[in-house]
């Protein structure tokens, strides 16, 4: 009965400790407050405002995969031009072009709606409490759509890098706060899943709204045809 009693508290106070990290501490003075030097917002400010963040990035993408479709659309057309004329290595060499944009296209897309994956699992988190089990993965897949986005928008890399520190951050405040031995396994699987998922969308939303290339004919069919 003893240890009953005893785990009751230790279950009331972890609770406790837990509300006060996710809602912040009430009853702390001013001076306390100016004594800390670095002060922690709680968690749910802080989830907050990486979600935020994130809604800023997709939005970015979302911009940045606009101009991207414009510039395959233009090109496009002046494949048909060439072709219309028989400039087949023009058109060749404006397929080629199409061909790299749609590469670049498909990573965007597919960081884009991962991206609002996490969006919609911060949400869920702020509503349950349910953090170390979604962040866990969640930070998984922010660090995978960073490196994919290096080398072509590097601005996003730097600003996506700043969201997985600040998400890292509340993983470890969480795990710390509740003791909690965080399943790395499993959420590497969800996060593969999820990346998955996203390549796939991606892939049949380009089917969807990317017309097929017309391929010129080569050199040596050409040559055969004259």
């Amino acid at each position: 009965m003893r240890i009953f009693y005893y785990n009751h508290y230790k279950l009331v106070i972890l609770l406790s400790q837990f509300k006060n990290k996710w809602n912040g501490a009430k009853g702390v003075s001013f001076k306390e407050r100016l004594d800390s030097l670095k002060p922690q917002e709680p968690l749910r400010m802080r989830l907050e405002q990486a979600t935020r963040r994130i809604h800023a990035q997709i939005t970015k993408l979302d911009t940045t995969l606009t101009r991207l479709k414009d510039r395959d659309s233009s090109l496009f057309r002046k494949v048909v031009a060439a072709l219309q004329i028989h400039d087949n290595q023009t058109a060749l060499a404006l397929s080629n072009e199409i061909a790299e944009i749609r590469k670049i296209v498909k990573i965007v897309s597919q960081a884009k709606i991962a991206l609002e994956q996490i969006v919609l699992r911060l949400e869920t988190v702020r509503d349950f409490g349910d953090l170390a089990v979604t962040l866990t993965p969640t930070v998984s897949i922010i660090k995978s759509i960073r490196s994919g986005l290096a080398s072509i928008m590097p601005e996003a890399e730097h600003e996506i890098s700043e969201i997985s520190g600040l998400l890292s951050s509340i993983l470890v405040d969480a795990g710390q706060l509740g003791g909690l031995s965080l399943n790395f396994e499993a959420a590497n699987e969800d996060a593969e899943k999820i990346l998955s998922e996203a390549s796939a969308i991606a892939e049949q939303r380009m089917k969807e709204k990317f017309p097929e290339l017309p391929i010129p004919p080569s050199s040596s069919e050409e040559s055969q045809q004259t």
